[in-house]
């Protein structure tokens, strides 16, 4: 027998002690669910008022004997308008002025009109808007980037594409499908009839019906007709007004500062170099300090509070720059100052994936321990506080999670909290219910960092700034609560105080259908229509030939081989996690062998912009192996995609040349059928929350 290794031993050790976490974590999610009460932890979006509280009961207590079901860890972010942007929250029928740095998701609605603009992100990708152009969000999750385009000019600046990861954009009579990074426009005529695709770099797929076209690099694609297409193929022109303003953003973001300090998929990293400034801490590293604040100025204070489903009670940001530092990473009193400390640039344990930034509502405590569900005695009222989380602080959220989540939202956000101490605040919230943990929190009592409000405030949505409650240090060092149950959302909490809009989309879209190849989260209301996609059937459903990789239904399987992505990339599933991805003790990074090892987790310095030469070295001054800020040692990768083999390499994807066609064919039916079956278990799930929500 060959003698092993000390690293390979090492590994295996490592492996072990992963797997009986793993298990141990699954007994104790287990055992919540086994004796937790009724009504206890359940999902935020599930405690809207209800008229019959019985059936309420049981299907929280069906719920229990489920396991929970965590929300996307990505969100899109309206992060620049002009002229009159609106926006409709999914699930309402209410049009209101758009507001920067309020979240998007699956089923919200935009509406650019005449002579507006906006532009949106979702981690390093941008989408910008022209004038009277419409879109909705189909599907918004870790896997899937779905967008109706009904009307108007669409421009997508796509700069990585994880594995297993699509883009779709869905027009009135085709699915674009998008397989390489790049830049692309897609136009829509008010009459719904033709569109116009752009491809300035890239690759993609256009379907409609039983047709499909490949698009390449450098041509203008005009599609014209519904039940049978027209192509006709140009090369490129110059650019005109709104391409040349979204090349000049492109630019802007090309040039970005803070990318060489955080992952670019901390969305709104880009707006971080206009309002405030870089600086090494001996403690916790890079960290950001925002300038021009006002005096006594403190996180969390000035915004408001928003339902936003799946995720419940989510804090909106005054200040432009105000996404990234509340919805990533904590805050810490540095010099007198408060000082933004940014999670890892990115982390991954040896032989598993890289694991991106994941969004948190609001990364803050309440005062009292018990978050969403206590008020206390303050200001002669019930009122609500909190106060921002620190770097050596366990974020809890408010809806129930598993174990893995809660483990991986905080050691991405974060570089200073390792898994005994996430799984010991989970213990105690989730299993023994001590929600006193929080009290030991860096800022539970320091009455400079505590923000406190009436709940009427808290839950119409006004902001906090005007509306804060005087309070002595021993209010919330000695809460006396004076009401139990979750604070329950509005109508209002999920628009807040935002204005009627002043535009709102033609009367021409509510009688408007489009095309599509994925199909759409079954509760969104389609921009312009007034029910939801499975009831209305505004959709048609089309599916390319199946001619081999590229004529597969898996917007995933169809990126060639060249597809650029960051190194070392890679997205993930919320599904099983075969805890195998370590067993070869090796790293499925293209550049870990030249990382740091931290006991089986490496810091990765984030890429060079475009415009720099490769090999260039990270400014950023990122701390070397043994530092404190790096002490993320032990917790288990959270994969979202469990597509690694035995030894757990990666499974090599789209590499099926001509000759091996039918053995792809075979390959891709088997997965559309197990990707059709996981999809029906998705929706009929989502079926019975939506028949809840319609009946509460």
């Amino acid at each position: 027998m060959r003698k092993k290794t000390g690293s390979t031993v090492l590994a295996l050790a490592l492996i072990a002690l992963l797997a009986i976490f793993a298990r141990a974590t699954t007994a104790q999610d287990q055992n919540q669910n086994q004796n937790q009460d009724q009504g206890q932890y359940q999902n935020q979006d599930q405690q809207a008022p209800s008229t019959d509280q019985q059936d309420q009961s049981q299907d929280q207590q069906q719920d229990q004997n489920q396991q929970p079901v965590d929300p996307p860890t990505r969100v899109a972010r309206l992060s620049y308008m002009t002229g009159s942007v609106s926006f409709q929250p999914s699930g309402t029928q209410d049009w209101v002025d758009a507001s920067p740095n309020r979240p998007l998701t699956t089923g919200d609605n935009l509406w650019a009109d005449q002579d507006s603009r906006g532009e949106l992100h979702i981690g390093s990708t941008a989408i910008r808007l022209y004038s009277q152009t419409g879109i909705s969000f189909l599907n918004l999750n870790d896997e899937a980037t779905q967008i109706q385009l009904a009307q108007g000019s669409l421009d997508i600046h796509v700069r990585e594409i994880g594995d297993k990861e699509s883009y779709e954009i869905d027009t009135p009579n085709l699915a674009f499908s998008i397989f390489q990074p790049g830049e692309y426009r897609i136009d829509v005529d008010p009459n719904g009839q033709s569109s116009v695709i752009e491809v300035r770099s890239g690759a993609g797929q256009a379907v409609g019906n039983s047709q499909q076209f490949d698009l390449n690099a450098g041509r203008r694609y005009t599609l014209n007709g519904t039940d049978q297409l027209t192509i006709d193929a140009q090369d490129l022109g110059p650019r005109d007004d709104f391409e040349a303003w979204c090349a000049s953003r492109d630019q802007r973001e090309d040039e970005s500062v803070s990318a060489r300090y955080i992952s670019r998929d901390v969305t709104g990293y880009e707006d971080l170099d206009a309002y405030g400034t870089w600086s090494q801490d001996p403690t916790y590293g890079p960290v950001w300090v925002p300038s021009g604040v006002a005096v006594g100025w403190a996180p969390y204070h000035y915004g408001h509070w928003v339902f936003v489903a799946p995720w419940g009670w989510t804090w909106v940001e005054d200040e432009p720059w105000g996404f990234a530092p509340f919805h990533y990473g904590r805050w810490a009193i540095i010099g007198g100052g408060w000082a933004w400390v940014p999670g890892p640039v990115a982390v991954v344990a040896v032989g598993g994936p890289v694991v991106r930034p994941v969004y948190a509502p609001a990364l803050v405590a309440f005062v009292g321990g018990g978050g969403f569900s206590v008020s206390f005695a303050i200001g002669g009222g019930a009122g609500v506080a909190w106060f921002p989380l620190g770097p050596r602080d366990v974020w809890v959220p408010g809806f129930r999670a598993s174990p893995r989540y809660v483990q991986y939202v905080n050691v991405s956000n974060t570089r200073v909290v390792n898994a005994t101490q996430i799984t010991t605040v989970y213990n105690n919230v989730y299993v023994r219910r001590d929600v006193t943990v929080v009290n030991n929190y860096t800022y539970a009592n320091n009455v400079r960092a505590v923000t406190a409000v009436r709940q009427d405030t808290f839950v119409s949505g006004r902001p906090v700034g005007r509306a804060t409650v005087a309070f002595q240090a021993g209010d919330i060092q000695h809460p006396h609560v004076v009401a139990g149950g979750a604070i329950r959302p509005t109508a209002q909490s999920r628009v807040g105080v935002l204005a009627r809009a002043k535009a709102t989309p033609p009367a021409a879209l509510a009688n408007r259908s489009f095309v599509a190849k994925m199909r759409p989260a079954p509760q969104v209301i389609p921009i312009g229509h007034t029910q939801t996609v499975a009831a209305s059937h505004s959709y048609r459903a089309v599916t390319p030939a199946n001619n081999g990789p590229r004529g597969t239904n898996n917007g995933a399987a169809n990126r060639s081989n060249n597809n650029t992505q960051r190194p070392g990339f890679q997205s993930f599933s919320r599904g099983n996690n075969n805890g195998n991805s370590g067993a070869n003790g090796g790293t499925s990074n293209a550049n870990g062998a030249n990382q740091p090892n931290n006991r089986g987790l490496r810091p990765f310095t984030p890429p060079p912009p475009r415009n720099t030469q490769s090999g260039a070295t990270n400014a950023n001054g990122q701390p070397s192996n043994g530092t404190s800020e790096n002490r993320t040692n032990g917790f288990q990768p959270f994969n979202r995609n469990n597509n690694t083999n035995t030894n757990g390499t990666q499974q090599p994807r789209n590499t099926t040349n001509a000759n091996d066609s039918g053995r792809a064919n075979q390959s891709t039916e088997r997965q559309d059928r197990q990707e059709q079956k996981q999809q029906q278990k998705q929706e009929k799930k989502q079926d019975k929350e939506n028949k809840k929500d319609e009946s509460k």
